[in-house]
């Protein structure tokens, strides 16, 4: 007979939703993303919730203005593991080119974007995808229990 199956003490949160590739739908996954962060206990100006939605407002910013193929969308996920005190983030488009991590000028507009993420994200990189496309992710570390105004200390 089987071993039944057990459940982890602290299960994997998650979020998945689809977004028109556009400004407003990089906008809207940002807005949602800070809304699930305050859901799952890390409220806006705490610093995970600050880092979390850098990566996600870089990362889908990237997928609306590189990524994009004209009709489709791209999907951002975010799974919260406490046990591990991380949040992935996940953003999905059918653009078949691979990011690339540039040094832009000083005089250069952009270009930066996927500097922040590597500088902020504990981890990142990118995937294939069934499909055409590419998943780029990065992990997000969580301070644990930090609260606005908390007098706990907390290592980096």
């Amino acid at each position: 007979m089987p071993a039944p199956r057990t459940q982890s003490p602290t299960p994997a949160r998650t979020f998945a939703q689809r977004f028109s590739a556009t400004r407003r739908g990089a906008r809207l996954a940002r807005l949602l993303a800070a809304h699930q962060l305050t859901e799952w206990g890390h409220p806006h100006g705490t610093e995970a919730h600050d880092t979390v939605i850098l990566v996600v407002a870089e990362l889908a910013a990237n997928a609306v203005l590189h990524g994009r193929v004209p009709g489709r969308d791209f999907t951002l996920s975010l799974s919260h593991d406490e046990s591990r005190g991380i949040v992935r983030i996940e953003v999905t488009d059918t653009h078949p080119a691979l990011p690339a991590l540039k040094m832009p000028g000083a005089d250069e507009d952009g270009g930066r974007g996927l500097l922040l993420v590597e500088a902020v994200a504990a981890d990142w990189g990118v995937r294939d995808r069934l499909g055409p496309g590419k998943t780029v992710w990065a992990d997000c570390e969580l301070l644990r229990h930090a609260r606005p105004g908390s007098t706990s200390s907390h290592a980096p």
